[in-house]
């Protein structure tokens, strides 16, 4: 099975993933390059297209080797975020332009590497084996990670639980190195709460306040009511939960009329303490205290983006860390920090762990990661692959 006058090249396939510019929903060729590259290779491919009401079509990626359980997947995006301002670029951002050992462009560090990164590993292993291994390898590959995140990873899940596609256990290749490759491991996410309040008064002249009501001052003490609201202190796990206010809008451009409305946006990250619905009950209650002090009104709509998850450190957890200590020389920590990812899907249907490149620069302008990273990305999932079929 393994192709040797023609093995997969990691930071070839990475340059070729970052020279088509795939912003969000815009697939721009990715998925081909890497559907290419895993059929070389035996895998059997699925492109799989999903609409839904007022959000863009998406093209997603699920390939398989082999058909026996256990299934272990390999996830993540070839969808990237805007470059934003080109010019303050020192190389082109979609050329995948290597200098000094680094390779610069949109989606270095998140994650086309990483997703490069799937395949050599794969297909390394497959070369050792023979492709005779108790067990089946999968890519479960987006383009909708970086945008709403409606007709990406969550609907390729449904098509596989209609399919009778199971998956075992799963890594997800986004960047989690604060600051050096093996720093951290994901094994959780807190989850992520948003809440739009918005306070109606009567709008009037500034000069005639008494026939008017302001809200903003109504606002500013549900603002500070909430602002100084002590969720929890964290656990074994995760950090405090903390809520954040993102905006606060009234609209008004005049300066003499009292505005009608005011509203503000907040955005809470939380851990295992809370679920939605306890946390919808806690902010009403503080809103209502707040509002019945200063005989305010308010509407309070939220958005219950994703509960927070952890998969225990066990076996799985240990097996990855284990591969990065070994490649690396020193054992990763085993966190639940950052934002969300894809994977706060998949946890309802595997354990699933996070492990890719060294953070800093995603999303940044001259975004970039280190070939020696790259190099070391693919051989730790290599050996991840090693040692979980090796168990069975």
């Amino acid at each position: 099975m393994e192709n040797k006058s023609n093995p997969i090249d990691v930071i070839e396939l990475t340059q070729a993933l970052m020279r088509c510019p795939s912003v969000t929903p815009n697939d721009a060729g990715a998925l081909d390059v890497l559907q290419n590259a895993l059929e070389h290779i035996g895998f059997t491919c699925h492109r799989l297209t999903f609409s839904d009401e007022d959000t863009p079509d998406i093209e997603n990626l699920y390939a398989r080797f082999g058909t026996a359980s256990p299934n272990f997947c390999f996830a993540g995006h070839t969808d990237v975020v805007p470059v934003g301002d080109t010019a303050a670029w020192s190389v082109d951002p979609f050329d995948g332009t290597v200098r000094d050992g680094i390779i610069y462009g949109r989606g270095a560090a998140d994650m086309k590497a990483a997703g490069a990164s799937f395949a050599p590993a794969s297909d390394r292993f497959i070369g050792e084996t023979g492709g005779k291994f108790n067990g089946s390898i999968s890519l479960l590959i987006t383009g909708d990670e970086e945008g709403p995140a409606i007709n990406g990873t969550r609907k390729v899940l449904e098509w596989m639980r209609e399919h009778n596609e199971i998956i075992d256990h799963c890594v997800v290749g986004e960047p989690t190195n604060p600051s050096e490759m093996g720093d951290m491991v994901k094994i959780g996410r807190r989850g992520s709460f948003t809440g739009y309040l918005t306070v109606t008064g009567v709008e009037g002249h500034v000069a005639y306040p008494h026939l008017a009501d302001n809200p903003i001052p109504h606002l500013v003490a549900l603002i500070d009511a909430l602002d100084s609201l002590v969720l929890d202190a964290g656990n074994e796990h995760f950090q405090a939960s903390n809520l954040e206010f993102t905006t606060i809008d009234v609209g008004n451009p005049a300066t003499n009329v009292i505005p009608k409305t005011a509203s503000a946006t907040f955005n809470i990250r939380f851990n295992t303490y809370h679920s939605f619905d306890s946390l919808e009950k806690k902010i009403r209650s503080v809103l209502d205290e707040a509002a019945r002090t200063r005989g305010t009104t308010y509407k309070l709509d939220c958005l219950k983006n994703s509960e927070p998850f952890l998969t225990p450190e066990g076996d799985f957890s240990a097996l990855v860390a284990m591969a990065i200590e070994h490649r690396l020389g020193r054992a990763p920590e085993l966190s639940t920090t950052g934002g969300t990812s894809d994977a706060r899907y998949i946890k309802d249907h595997c354990p699933v762990v996070e492990f890719g490149l060294v953070g800093q620069t995603m999303h940044k302008i001259d975004e970039r990661a280190s070939i020696a990273d790259i190099e070391a990305l693919s051989d730790i999932y290599t050996d991840i692959l090693k040692r979980y079929f090796s168990r069975r």
